[in-house]
């Protein structure tokens, strides 16, 4: 199975979720269950089948966390040089040379992306042109409304 790039963040937000669900959910779940199984005839007992259904997706994502930290490849960036290249983990600035406009985005994982804390997916389009570019370089993003230029402004190792 291939490794897939996880920031440290990532990893530990996956991890703290992974402790809630085994610690707090799963044994709220198994209450719930127990409850229900108290009301009678778990046939037509509608919060017995919700706690059910509930347990199932609570181990479902228990399993999809270990799935994913198992074969996550954690990268701490802070650990390596700052040559000035867009590399996976780097936050980069860069600026819009046709609005001069600029906009910050951390490079992170699939799993870790989240445009709206400009946190980008490290196969985006933007991310895929950034990669392996220096400050000061220009690039070419294809975007839906077609191409758009930018300038790296800076990179940052944080």
């Amino acid at each position: 199975m291939s490794m897939f790039p996880m920031t440290i963040q990532g990893a530990d937000a996956l991890r703290e979720e992974l402790v809630y669900l085994k610690q707090t959910r799963r044994p709220e779940i198994v209450q719930s269950i127990a409850e229900a199984r108290e009301h009678g005839d778990l046939k037509e007992n509608a919060e017995y089948h919700a706690a059910r259904e509930e347990q199932g997706f609570c181990e479902g994502r228990i399993q999809e966390i270990e799935g994913k930290l198992g074969n996550a490849q954690i990268i701490d960036i802070t650990k390596i040089p700052n040559n000035n290249k867009v590399i996976f983990g780097v936050t980069v600035t860069i600026l819009n040379i046709d609005t001069d406009e600029e906009v910050t985005y951390q490079i992170v994982g699939d799993d870790e992306a989240d445009i709206k804390n400009n946190r980008i997916s490290v196969n985006s389009p933007i991310a895929r042109a950034l990669i392996g570019k220096s400050v000061d370089s220009e690039v070419e993003v294809t975007t839906p409304g077609g191409k758009v230029e930018f300038e790296i402004i800076s990179v940052e190792h944080r």
